[in-house]
């Protein structure tokens, strides 16, 4: 969050009032008044930007403030683009899978468990397989066995309407 606001022209809270100074290069240049900043602002080129003004002296800085406003909105963009371990990834399993589509699909959610995203394991019966669940639970049971050392179950294999559902978090080495 920025807490910090751009004095335009004279502010009436600080008119007549001195502030603690700090300098473009960062340095303290100590307690002046309100309108000297101003000037010092001015012939630098520069903004004067309050950074605490609940504080006796309130705090000033001169600094250009939009290369503030850019930094701090890059600073938050870099920040949402860690915060990727809430995306969830899913995988579709089908009741009569054949071996090597099972073992691409094992592989390609080791990858995502790895790559630290959450993975969601579902298998739908069409038709008839409904009348056949425990080959359903059998292919879900061996999916955890198989993820085992790369991710953890949240809950054992549910069966929601004509789908079975498993969600995996990442192990964090």
């Amino acid at each position: 969050m920025l807490i910090s606001k751009l004095v335009k022209g004279g502010d009436r809270f600080l008119a007549g009032r001195e502030v603690r100074l700090i300098g473009s290069n960062g340095g303290q240049l100590g307690v002046v008044t309100f309108e000297k900043a101003i000037e010092l602002s001015r012939q630098e080129g520069l903004d004067l930007v309050v950074v605490a003004d609940n504080v006796t002296p309130p705090v000033c800085r001169i600094i250009n403030y939009g290369k503030l406003i850019y930094e701090h909105k890059r600073k938050e963009k870099d920040q949402r683009k860690q915060q990727h371990a809430n995306k969830v990834k899913e995988v579709k399993f089908g009741a009569n899978i054949d071996p090597h589509d099972y073992q691409i699909k094992i592989n390609h959610a080791i990858e995502f468990l790895t790559k630290s995203y959450k993975v969601k394991t579902s298998m739908m019966f069409k038709g008839r397989e409904m009348a056949h669940k425990e080959l359903g639970y059998a292919i879900m049971q061996k999916v955890v066995k198989d993820l085992e050392g790369h991710g953890i179950a949240e809950t054992a294999p549910k069966l929601i309407g004509r789908s079975i559902f498993i969600n995996f978090n990442p192990i964090h080495h």
